[in-house]
């Protein structure tokens, strides 16, 4: 009787994501967003690793904001761009809703020719941020050149995500 008790469930996690080789496949607004993150490039503050990370961000409201990483010698207190766009949307437009965030980074050591995805705590912040507006948004990754991934939802980068719902005891 026991060992029917005892048993495990092997489960995927699989999500769709799209792969371009350049971006004329992506919608005009798509692009807009990309050369916006990558303009954004030259606001990194990373003078101890010289990796660069720009995002932009488009709003419902058709406005678009950006940020770039900003390092500190104390590591920790880095920001990521992802949470620094991702606050200063809120600050401006706290009721407004995010409909997608580009992504880029460069390297004047390492030229990036990878897309670079967010960290986990970004990823964290995306999927509060997702909870937040009730929708979704896309994420739009590209390094210095070469492929585009489009992520429909940022919910996908961050599988078993922590949300209110655990705080709730639901």
């Amino acid at each position: 009787m026991e060992d029917s008790l005892n048993f495990s469930i092997m489960k995927e996690h699989i999500f769709r994501y799209e792969q371009h080789k350049s971006t004329r496949k992506l919608t005009d607004m798509q692009r807009v967003v990309l050369k916006e993150a990558k303009k954004a490039l030259k606001k990194s503050y990373s003078p101890y690793s010289g990796f660069q990370v720009a995002a932009a961000i488009e709003l419902a409201n058709g406005e678009i904001i950006s940020g770039a990483n900003y390092e500190n010698a104390a590591y920790p207190l880095c920001l990521c761009a992802e949470r620094v766009a991702l606050a200063a949307a809120a600050a401006q437009f706290p009721n407004v809703k995010i409909l997608r965030m580009a992504v880029t980074v460069k390297s004047k050591e390492h030229p990036q020719l990878k897309p670079a995805a967010p960290c986990g705590a970004c990823r964290q912040v995306i999927l509060e941020t997702e909870n937040k507006q009730r929708q979704p948004m896309e994420i739009i990754l590209q390094a210095e050149k070469g492929d585009v991934l489009v992520i429909p939802e940022g919910r996908s980068l961050l599988p078993f995500g922590f949300d209110g719902d655990a705080l709730a005891g639901r």
